[in-house]
């Protein structure tokens, strides 16, 4: 098959090749894959990885072969989307096929293409850690009566754009930092209110928004200014921040948890030790978003298919890199790559 991997140099970059189809375990999925989104940490892994290794994470497509020991209700012919663990091993969603996690997968309705399903995997598992599993927040299934407010920073970014609209669902009051261009569309999936992250006076305004008593923050952005100024939005007394990055907090008032969804495969990796709460997490994640996915409650945000299907990620990391994405998803359709087969 198909695949981009990492040219095992250490040199940052990846090249288009041809691989052995994955073989699942017992517990696995084989999915073909109809269509792969782009995530940040796609460029930023390959550029730490030395060896060979297939890149990407998030994919939609067709289950094509079901492992001997998968319990969960999925079967050959269902269109799944989800998250592999891309960059480690020769596996990963920048390939014509994909060993899946039987416990990290989403069932796609049919009213959602696999252009837009493709987004979903890296953005949707690092939303639930955000929300309940660094803190413990309200979720869609048992909303508070009482709302109050979180601070989403990055609105406009992918995990941002389903914090918004998984917080909403679960009665809070949403408060988003993104570019002024953004604003109507954060506001028509659930915003209560939007703040320019460029206004020198941003966390100012947040505080007397909130009157002094915002507790709760997602910093879906997590590097450069925004580990002050989510640490200044936050009420004098402090507060919990889900960092997607890992930093250390600026106020011993302040709480700050990294949620990175690589810890959800299972999988040991640097100083991470697996455990069983994690898949246990992963799975009850994976069953939330499908729940809403089939009850027509999440909006897929815009994407953008970047062309020559898996042939242009190259170029399509590179075009991330130098920041030029902005409130869109770049995809690659896989049947587009100069010479796979339909």
């Amino acid at each position: 098959m198909f695949a981009i991997t990492t040219t095992g140099k250490g040199d940052g970059k990846v090249e288009l090749r041809q691989v052995d189809i994955p073989k699942p375990g017992p517990k696995d999925l084989l999915v073909k894959v109809v269509v792969a989104a782009q995530n940040p940490t796609d460029w930023k892994s390959s550029g730490r990885f030395e060896g060979v290794a297939i890149v990407g994470c998030d994919y939609a497509g067709v289950v094509t072969e079901v492992g001997k020991d998968v319990t969960e209700d999925v079967k050959v012919g269902d269109r799944v989307a989800g998250m592999v663990f891309g960059c480690l091993e020769m596996n990963g969603a920048f390939s014509e096929y994909a060993v899946v996690p039987s416990h990290m997968f989403f069932k796609i309705p049919e009213s959602w293409s696999f252009e837009d399903a493709s987004q979903l995997g890296v953005a949707c598992y690092t939303t639930c850690q955000c929300l309940y599993q660094s803190q413990t927040l309200p979720s869609p299934e048992n909303p508070t009566s009482t709302p109050y407010d979180i601070l989403v920073w990055g609105g406009s970014s992918s995990v941002g754009h389903f914090v918004i609209q998984l917080a909403k669902l679960a009665g809070l009051r949403v408060i988003a930092t993104a570019s002024p261009k953004h604003f109507d569309s954060l506001k028509a999936l659930g915003a209560a209110e939007t703040f320019d992250y460029r206004d020198p006076e941003v966390a100012q305004k947040i505080r007397t928004y909130t009157n002094g008593n915002l507790k709760h923050v997602v910093d879906c952005i997590s590097e450069g200014s925004t580990p002050q100024l989510t640490s200044d939005s936050l009420s004098a007394e402090g507060g919990t921040v889900s960092a997607i990055l890992p930093y250390e907090t600026v106020r011993p008032e302040v709480k700050v948890v990294l949620s990175l969804a690589y810890h959800l495969f299972g999988k040991a990796f640097g100083n991470f030790t697996p455990t069983t709460e994690m898949n246990d997490f992963a799975n009850k994640s994976s069953k939330l978003i499908s729940k809403l996915l089939a009850a027509g409650k999440l909006t897929p945000a815009p994407v953008k298919v970047w062309p020559n299907g898996l042939a242009g990620v190259p170029e399509g990391l590179e075009y991330m890199k130098s920041g030029k994405v902005s409130r869109e998803k770049l995809i690659y359709r896989v049947a587009d790559t100069p010479g796979v087969k339909a």
